[in-house]
């Protein structure tokens, strides 16, 4: 049986009060989300354990399969597994983002967390600079994509306080800069940094466009390398997973499937779609599982734009679902078609929440609990609720029944 994952990362969301209570989920125009809903089984899934932050990281380990009880050391060593970052069983990878900061009168703001979505070039030459002028034994900074960077501390501490930045937008700083142990040399390294990025050539280049400038590095997500069991020896699955962002593909990578670059793959709103569908499909035609990552919900979720994020559901429904749909079709063989985001982003607070999120799942021959569509409300009509998400994958590949 082919097995395809679709997930729009931060989907789900809540009701917004000058939107007639309704969610953008419910706004948004998803027929074939809404078809799915309506021949598979719909239903509530908790994809982040009770305890645990509601990270991307966290909640794709369990829509892989994986309890991130028994393996979530962070969020930074996955996507060092998908840069090709080696780390030693001490060394301690940090996410590193670059960040726009305003001075206000008393504090300084976390204005952007994305440096205005800077591009992988111009950040490329801002890690280059920050290993030339901050680096030292044991201290490295790697490029990846965007704003998206890491930082490698060898034999570092793992143990201070830090804070997602795009959970702080809008707020000072100062009272989510970094604490406990290794806390000085993370500050030391984040001071630095914005005194080496005041001459950058990137933000002079970046000011005459009328571009905001990426005028500090901030840590955070740090952990030492988590062990996953591949996906070859705990599903008897070979296959692909399709991103454009680090966290999910070193996921994969870590499980043992293909991680393959898909040329325009933005991560934002303009992501190349067209190629990411014909990755899948070309990948289920060799293997038995893709799961395909669209992030565009998420970051729209963080920018507290809720236009744009019913555009970028709207996109996920109409270039990703409806024509991997049709290509499992089209195929002839048995398939399992499963959607949902892996949490909520809702608009009004700009970061993730740990709530239950909705889920479709069609198995090609079988019957399911059908809903009326796909939104929050009507997952939870149907009274199907996963209270661990992990366990989809097992039910998928018949080593559960959960319904």
């Amino acid at each position: 049986m082919k097995i395809a994952i679709l997930l729009g990362d931060g989907m789900a969301g809540r009701p917004l009060p000058d939107r007639g209570g309704k969610t953008t989920l419910e706004i948004a125009s998803t027929p074939n989300m809404d078809r799915l809903a309506r021949e598979g089984t719909l239903g509530l899934a908790s994809t982040v354990p009770e305890g645990y932050p509601p990270g991307s990281d966290v909640a794709n380990l369990s829509v892989f399969g994986f309890n991130p009880a028994d393996c979530y050391t962070g969020r930074a060593p996955i996507e060092a597994a998908a840069m090709g970052v080696a780390l030693g069983p001490e060394d301690v990878a940090y996410r590193l983002n670059l960040v726009t900061l305003l001075a206000g009168m008393r504090d300084v703001y976390m204005n952007d967390f994305t440096a205005g979505h800077i591009t992988s070039g111009e950040a490329r030459r801002i890690i280059e600079a920050l290993n030339r002028d901050l680096a030292e034994e044991g201290l490295e900074f790697y490029p990846g994509v965007s704003y998206r960077n890491l930082f490698v501390w060898r034999k570092g501490e793992a143990g201070a306080k830090t804070t997602p930045p795009h959970d702080i937008t809008g707020k000072p700083i100062q009272p989510y800069l970094p604490t406990g142990p290794g806390s000085k040399t993370l500050l030391d390294l984040m001071t630095g940094s914005q005194l080496l990025l005041k001459g950058s050539p990137v933000n002079a280049e970046r000011k005459e466009r009328g571009e905001k400038e990426a005028n500090s590095i901030w840590l955070w997500g740090q952990g030492k390398p988590p062990k996953l069991e591949k996906y070859a020896d705990k599903f008897g699955l070979a296959g692909t997973v399709i991103s454009a962002v680090d966290l999910i593909k070193g996921i994969g990578a870590l499980a043992g499937l293909k991680t393959p670059e898909i040329p325009g793959a933005t991560g934002f709103i303009d992501t190349n779609y067209e190629g990411k569908v014909k990755a899948a499909l070309d990948a289920l035609r060799e293997g038995d599982f893709v799961f395909v990552h669209v992030e565009a919900p998420d970051e729209t979720g963080h920018q507290g734009d809720a236009e744009k994020k019913i555009i970028a559901i709207e996109d996920f429904d109409k270039k990703v679902v409806g024509p991997v749909w049709k290509g499992l079709e089209d195929s002839g063989e048995e398939y399992a078609l499963l959607v949902m985001p892996d949490h909520p982003t809702p608009i009004e607070l700009m970061t993730h929440t740990s709530d239950p999120v909705p889920f479709a799942l069609y198995m090609s021959g079988r019957k399911g609990i059908h809903g009326e569509g796909f939104t929050e409300e009507l997952a939870k009509k149907t009274g199907v609720a996963v209270e661990k998400a992990h366990l989809l994958m097992e039910h998928l590949t018949g080593k559960v029944s959960l319904w």
